[in-house]
C-alpha cells in the first residue's frame, strides 16, 4: 500500500474522533478556545506520564546523598520550585500529584460511565414503573452536596487513615454517586427517543431481542455525547479531590502526592511570605481544570449546529466586510 492510500485509510478514522473533528470544524474564537484547552490538557496528560522521568525526587522523598533536604526554601538549583515545609520538593509534588489525579478521574469516570449508561439504557428502553422510580431517585440523588458526601465516604472507606487507595476510593466513590444521575439522564433521553426509530422498530419485527437491540441499536448511537460529559466531569473530579485533601480528608504525602494536600499545608506559609508552596500546586489545579473545561465547553458548542452556524456567518460577514 503507498504513503497516499495508507493517509487515505486514515484519514477518515482520524477525523471522526472527537477532538480532531471538533477541530476541522472550528473557526475564529472557538478555534482558539479549543486549542487553547487540547495545549493545557496535553501538558497535564504529558506530566503524568512522564512524571517518573521529570520529578526529580519522590513524590515523599526528603532527602538525598547530600543529606536532608531544607525546608521552606525559596526555588534554587538544585531544588527549582522550592521546598515545602515538610521538606518536600514542591517540583516533584506537582508533577507527581498529576497521577494521583489522573487516577481518580480514570476510576470515578469509569464507575459512573458504566452504571450511568446501563441504568440509562434500561430505564429508558423498558419505561413503566421500573422508570419512574429510576427517575426519582437519580433527582433526590441531587439534593447532596458532592464535596459532602466525599467527606463521609472518605471516612466510612479509610476509616480516618488516608492511604493511597483509601483516598482515592473515597473520592472516587464519592464522585461516581454524583456523576451516575448525570449520564442516566442523557442516556434515558436518548434511549426514548432512539426506541421510536424505523431502525429499532425493524429489529423488533426481525425479532432482535431486548438486549441485542439496546447493546447494537441504541448504545452506539445514544452515547455520542459521552467524550462532551467527560472531560466537563473530569475537570469536577479534580476539583472534588483537591478539595477534599484542602479539608484534611485526603492522601497523606506519605501515600501519594495531591494537589489539595499541599495547599492546606501552605496556608500558613502565605502570610509569612513563602508563595511558592502554594502557587504552583494551586497553578497546576487551574491550569488542568481550565484546559479539560475549555475542551469541553468548545465541544458542547460545536455540537450546536446553531452556535457553529451563528459564528460562521459571522465570520463569511467580516471578510466580506473586509473586502
Amino acid at each position: 500500500m503507498s504513503t497516499s492510500e495508507l493517509h487515505a485509510s486514515r484519514g477518515p478514522i482520524l477525523g471522526r474522533l472527537p477532538v480532531v473533528s471538533h477541530l476541522r470544524k472550528s473557526v475564529g474564537l472557538q478555534r482558539g478556545m479549543l486549542v487553547a484547552g487540547v495545549i493545557l490538557t496535553g501538558f497535564f496528560l504529558l506530566a503524568t506520564a512522564l512524571a517518573p522521568l521529570l520529578a526529580p525526587y519522590g513524590y515523599s522523598q526528603l532527602s538525598d546523598n547530600s543529606g536532608s533536604f531544607p525546608t521552606q526554601q525559596a526555588p534554587s538549583a538544585k531544588h527549582l520550585l522550592g521546598t515545602t515545609v515538610g521538606g518536600y520538593d514542591v517540583l516533584s509534588r506537582v508533577l507527581w500529584g498529576s497521577q494521583t489525579a489522573v487516577t481518580v478521574i480514570v476510576v470515578s469516570v469509569a464507575m459512573s460511565l458504566f452504571l450511568g449508561v446501563a441504568l440509562g439504557l434500561l430505564s429508558g428502553y423498558f419505561g413503566g414503573w421500573l422508570d419512574r422510580i429510576m427517575v426519582v431517585i437519580a433527582d433526590a440523588i441531587y439534593a447532596f452536596p458532592s464535596l459532602l458526601l466525599a467527606i463521609v465516604m472518605s471516612i466510612v472507606i479509610s476509616r480516618g487513615q488516608s492511604s493511597f487507595w483509601g483516598g482515592i476510593l473515597a473520592c472516587s466513590f464519592a464522585i461516581t454517586v454524583v456523576f451516575v444521575p448525570q449520564y442516566f439522564r442523557v442516556i434515558r433521553a436518548e434511549t426514548i427517543r432512539l426506541k421510536a426509530e424505523p431502525f429499532v422498530e425493524s429489529a423488533k419485527v426481525v425479532g432482535a431481542s431486548s438486549l441485542r437491540i439496546m447493546g447494537r441499536h441504541i448504545f452506539t448511537n445514544a452515547t455520542r455525547t459521552l467524550p462532551l460529559m467527560f472531560t466537563l466531569n473530569a475537570s469536577e473530579a479534580i476539583l472534588t479531590l483537591a478539595g477534599l485533601g484542602f479539608l484534611g480528608f485526603g492522601i497523606e504525602p506519605s501515600s501519594a502526592s495531591e494537589w489539595g494536600f499541599d495547599l492546606n499545608k501552605a496556608l500558613s506559609d502565605a502570610s509569612s511570605g513563602i508563595w511558592w508552596t502554594g502557587v504552583f500546586p494551586g497553578l497546576a489545579i487551574v491550569l488542568t481544570v481550565l484546559g479539560l473545561t475549555l475542551v469541553g465547553e468548545s465541544i458542547n458548542d460545536l455540537n450546536d449546529p446553531r452556535l457553529r452556524g451563528r459564528r460562521r456567518a459571522g465570520t463569511k460577514q467580516l471578510k466580506a466586510g473586509k473586502a
